[in-house]
């Protein structure tokens, strides 16, 4: 009696068929030659009637459907798949640049099996091919499984999507009151016979507003790079204009803790994203800054190592426990119940940002014992 994994083994000894459905050359292109270096036959149709046609001819072992066609849109071409003797079980894989929840409802409403986002990654689509393929072989006996397990992925993915709805809502809304809070702050600053308290108050509602705008950002970037979308814009960075931007955007709060910003560098120039990099920079002073002892000093520097640029900045604070110097760069860690009373603590997502920000540029961040206090190392290779 022949078994379930012979008859995979039977199955895979002759080449799959995928058939890419898509109307943009270049995307079919980039499948067929991912595809057919995995050793797959790769047939191509340039739009939703010639797939469907291309099927009904020589029906495929998995479809990859682009969702927006002329005429006869993807969730049209698998509803009629579907309705082919030869469709009801082949996987369809939905190839789409709309990322929402309404489009992924419409993806399986109509018999999609995937669904993977645009700009797809090739090692990405030929995982979920191989995927596809080897749950269509399963046995029989286990079909009632994989329908939970789909249910289930389905069932996260959705709220994946529906998270990043949410927090696109948020940036959007919040940025807007933030930016005219901090407007009305300069407005005030520039009024004649101003009180110096009015003044003060003025410059802090100005330095509260800017640090809830690396909040928001920080929120926008840490959700991009879930998704694996943060991408660095390298240029040709002056680290000494940037620590000067840096130091003098949180002089204010340094003078109100009677913190000293000492800047020493050891580089002065280096290629990364302008924008990620001072961001990283700022959430790792703000945070050094709030942790340092009144009257001590927070350090900035710049180091050449092997092979890559560091940027250091030190405290004299608490310090971090060795067992939770990883934890401290998960979103909104407390890092709590080491039994210390004097333990430091994370807060939001300063420092989850700049993990991502750094790893974005391919570096390391890490934490160190400063004894006293704590040493943030960003390492960040040259390019190659």
């Amino acid at each position: 009696m022949e078994t379930a994994d012979a008859r995979v083994e039977s199955a895979s000894a002759i080449p799959s068929t995928i058939l890419v459905v898509d109307d943009n050359e270049a995307n079919r292109l980039l499948a067929q030659q991912t595809l057919e270096d995995e050793g797959y036959r790769v047939a191509l149709a340039n739009d939703g009637r010639a797939g469907l046609a291309a099927f009904e001819k020589e029906p495929a072992d998995c479809v990859l459907l682009d969702v927006r066609m002329p005429e006869l849109d993807g969730f049209a071409v698998c509803e009629r798949i579907r309705a082919l003797p030869a469709g009801k079980d082949v996987p369809v894989i939905f190839l789409t640049a709309l990322r929402d929840v309404d489009t992924f409802d419409h993806a399986l409403r109509a018999g999609g099996d995937d669904f993977l986002t645009k700009p797809v990654r090739p090692t990405e689509l030929v995982v979920r091919v191989q995927t596809a393929l080897k749950l269509r072989q399963m046995d029989a006996r286990l079909a009632e499984h994989l329908a939970l397990l789909k249910h289930q992925r389905d069932a996260l993915l959705r709220v994946q999507l529906q998270k990043e709805r949410i927090t696109a809502f948020l940036v959007h809304d919040l940025k807007n009151p933030v930016s005219s809070m901090d407007l009305n702050a300069q407005l005030l600053l520039r009024e004649r016979g101003l009180s110096e308290t009015a003044m003060a108050s003025a410059a802090q509602i100005r330095t509260e507003a800017k640090h809830l705008n690396r909040m928001i950002l920080n929120l926008l970037d840490v959700s991009k790079g879930d998704e694996g979308k943060l991408s660095p814009k390298r240029t040709e960075i002056d680290l000494r204009s940037m620590t000067t931007a840096v130091t003098g955007e949180l002089e204010a709060n340094a003078k109100s803790r009677s913190v000293t910003l000492d800047v020493v560098l050891g580089v002065e120039r280096v290629r990364a994203d302008d924008d990620l990099l001072r961001r990283a920079l700022t959430n790792l002073v703000e945070n050094a800054i709030r942790h340092a002892p009144t009257g001590s000093v927070v350090e900035i520097a710049t180091i050449r190592s092997a092979g890559a640029t560091e940027v250091v900045v030190r405290d004299s604070g608490t310090g971090v426990p060795a067992e939770l110097r990883e934890k401290i760069f998960d979103p909104f860690s407390q890092v709590e119940g080491t039994g210390r009373p004097d333990t430091r603590a994370g807060r939001g997502l300063g420092l989850t940002f700049c993990k991502l920000a750094v790893e974005a540029h391919g570096g390391t961040i890490v934490v160190e014992d400063a004894a006293p206090g704590a040493l943030f190392r960003v390492r960040l290779p040259d390019e190659r």
